[in-house]
């Protein structure tokens, strides 16, 4: 079984960040690579993550923004469509 690719969009500073990596991690033990990506280093994830930050992607598909969403973060690690992004 492979792992499942985890992005959280963040930046330095940010609270609510921190408290979704601290649910997240738990939760993904075992079955999925974290990556913290700082969208204060590419002005293209500042364009398009910046105001919403922290942002999870599993896969490369969204997940949730702003707090975790642990339904639907269940349901990307086992397969399922994700909810649409919130623009």
């Amino acid at each position: 079984m492979t792992m499942a690719q985890i992005r959280v969009y963040s930046r330095p500073g940010c609270h609510l960040c921190e408290v979704l990596l601290d649910e997240l991690l738990p939760l993904v033990r075992g079955v999925g690579q974290v990556k913290v990506i700082d969208v204060e280093t590419r002005p293209d994830w500042k364009s398009a993550y910046g105001s919403r930050i922290p942002v999870v992607e599993v896969d490369g598909r969204y997940v949730c923004q702003h707090r975790l969403d642990r339904k639907a973060l269940r349901r990307a690690l086992a397969g399922d469509q994700p909810s649409p992004a919130a623009s």
